[in-house]
């Protein structure tokens, strides 16, 4: 009788232990399996999800023709050049091997880490530069060569900003969307890849000769602080 149920009883605590076991495997799984997919969200979020600008720019990488379409239209051209929204560095890094001192300005740090170290491990990290900053609220006086690649809502602000920021030396290179009332004195590629080539002294001529007349309060307030 005694032999019986001390038998039972350690059929009972066998039981329980192998339970306990299966109990903190499964969590341990859960644990492993719930980490992982918090890992692969932190490391591609910051690649899919748009940065939080002024007016939303989402991450869309440049294609490949996009970036040589870019180049050809200005390969007759040297000195500094900024990619507006420079995403992954691509524009700013291929660039730079063309022979431009190239800065990115883009408001997703993680990808601004990243693209400076695509710049080292390709070797231009001594010619280029990203920076982690909104560009509504950057000048970019100091470049002669400009790449944007803008949705519609942001290029009417755009265009009174560079206008009244740029050298009239200075080419602006605008990708996937023209901007609306500037005049270009080129394009290049088809579809989505298509680049329109902007000159500087152009559009300044024409802000100064009367186009303010269409902007808002607060655009007129922007152009008279650079007046």
């Amino acid at each position: 009788m005694y032999q019986s149920k001390a038998f039972e009883f350690k059929l009972q605590v066998n039981s329980n232990a192998e339970k306990s076991r299966r109990s903190r495997l499964g969590l341990a799984v859960t644990g492993v399996v719930g980490g992982s997919l918090v890992a692969l969200y932190a490391v591609a979020a910051p690649f899919v999800a748009p940065a939080l600008r002024k007016i939303c720019l989402p991450f869309v990488p440049a294609t490949t023709a996009q970036v040589e379409n870019v180049l050809r239209v200005l390969q007759a051209r040297s000195g500094t050049l900024v990619d507006i929204g420079s995403g992954d560095g691509r524009i700013v890094i291929a660039a730079a091997k063309h022979g431009f001192q190239a800065s990115g300005f883009e408001l997703n740090p993680w990808l601004v880490w990243y693209s400076r170290y695509k710049a080292w491990r390709e070797g231009v990290h001594r010619s280029t530069s990203f920076h982690i900053s909104d560009l509504w609220k950057v000048s970019f006086a100091q470049y002669s060569n400009v790449v944007i690649f803008g949705v519609p809502q942001m290029m009417d602000q755009l265009e009174l900003k560079l206008a009244s920021e740029l050298p009239s030396t200075a080419k602006v290179v605008a990708c996937r969307f023209p901007f609306p009332t500037w005049v270009p004195e080129r394009t290049d590629g088809e579809g989505i890849d298509t680049v329109w080539v902007y000159d500087a002294k152009t559009f300044k001529s024409h802000l100064q000769h009367g186009m303010t007349g269409r902007t808002t309060p607060d655009q007129q307030e922007t152009l008279d602080s650079h007046t």
